[in-house]
């Protein structure tokens, strides 16, 4: 079921996937280029482990209104997604929420907790840009940004999803905007000094993740961590594992999570 509202600066579209009788309700944050519509396997599997599932395509993704990929600034995004749970919460009081955040999304959701942690059940972090992320650092302050698509074959080892994302419409295929480049470097100076993760905290990565290397994301862990973090990582998994060749153990692994702590 979708749904829009208006957000910090423009029209946002959300979806939930509603369940019967829902014990926790599970809070999805998608990563930079792609959108919410790609989770309907994570969503299914949260489904059958007793949650309701909530996630908006953020501002320029997705089917939400802006110029595509342009982040005038993560902050409103944040203010967006939190617009999303009290909708859930709404909808469904009293159940305790789960914040998931994958890539640019885990970046998304590390900053959600420290703006909103003390109403959050858990967090999970999934190849979350943190720290110092390269892309970035090569690109900020540059006026023209060269064309240079995602390897899709970097996603997963099974390159059926891979081929997906090339052929998905509502993927963007382009440049980062420098306006993008610039609110990541804020945000992920602000997470820096934004303090110590309060929710207990799942971080799962895949040690050949190409796209945000392990090294980059371990260092801003570090920075952030709170007293409870549980990390796995997943040897020759890239960089969604959520929809790598062992996505049901790395999903297993957070529906675990969740229960210990909903």
């Amino acid at each position: 079921m979708e749904w829009e509202f208006t957000g910090e600066r423009e029209r946002i579209t959300a979806r939930e996937w509603p369940a019967e009788a829902p014990r926790w309700v599970a809070l999805l944050a998608h990563g930079y280029g792609e959108h919410i519509g790609r989770y309907e396997y994570v969503a299914d599997t949260l489904l059958r482990n007793g949650a309701v599932v909530y996630g908006p395509d953020h501002i320029g993704h997705g089917k939400s209104a802006g110029e595509r990929v342009l982040v005038p600034d993560f902050e409103e995004i944040v203010t967006d997604l939190r617009t999303v749970e009290d909708q859930a919460r709404t909808r469904h009081p009293g159940l305790p929420v789960v914040l998931i955040g994958h890539s640019m999304g885990g970046m998304i959701a590390a900053r959600y907790a420290q703006r909103y942690g003390d109403g959050l059940a858990a967090l999970v972090l999934s190849g979350p840009v943190l720290g110092r992320w390269a892309p970035i650092e090569a690109l900020r302050g540059v006026s023209s940004i060269p064309d240079a698509p995602i390897d899709p074959a970097t996603l997963s080892r099974d390159l059926a999803v891979g081929a997906a994302y090339e052929a998905d419409p509502l993927v963007w295929h382009g440049p980062f905007k420098p306006a993008t480049v610039a609110a990541f470097d804020r945000c992920l100076s602000a997470i820096s000094a934004g303090g110590r993760l309060a929710p207990p905290t799942l971080w799962v990565h895949g040690d050949a993740d190409e796209l945000v290397p392990l090294p980059a994301t371990r260092a801003g862990i570090e920075e952030i961590r709170g007293e409870d973090l549980t990390e796995i990582i997943y040897p020759g998994a890239r960089h969604e594992v959520f929809n790598e060749t062992n996505k049901d153990e790395v999903l297993s692994a957070v529906t675990g999570f969740a229960a210990r702590h909903t």
